[in-house]
């Protein structure tokens, strides 16, 4: 950690993010509430958190940077290509976030800086 790699991100999630996000959500939430959750998410403006908070509020633990798209995504920063922002819905229910989209992505600009500002979105 510590690299000082300017990381850069696209304005918006690529378009193959939200099948993506639906293919994980549908594991969690009926259809219907999947559908309506990428909708959401598909229609929520780009907001930004820090990397180690969305750790933090997800629960979940780094992948280890052998990780074929954590360094698939790591290749990306240092080439200066830029990332999709994240997709993220809230869990109140459980206190948890869920990433629906871009984990791999969130583990690989961890590596570079915790404190590193990552566009979102996030219903």
């Amino acid at each position: 950690m510590g690299d000082s790699t300017d990381i850069k991100w696209l304005p918006e999630p690529e378009d193959k993010n939200y099948p993506a996000a639906q293919s994980y959500l549908g594991l969690l939430h009926t259809e219907t509430e999947t559908i309506g959750l990428v909708k959401k998410l598909k229609d929520a403006k780009v907001s930004q958190f820090k990397a180690k908070d969305i750790f933090r509020a997800a629960g979940l633990s780094l992948l280890g940077l052998s990780n074929f798209h954590v360094d698939k995504d790591q290749k990306k920063i240092k080439e200066g290509k830029p990332l999709s922002p994240l997709l993220l819905v809230r869990d109140p229910q459980n206190g948890k976030l869920v990433i629906a989209d871009g984990y791999h992505r969130l583990c690989a600009v961890y590596s570079f800086d915790e404190d590193a500002l990552i566009p979102c979105k996030i219903v």
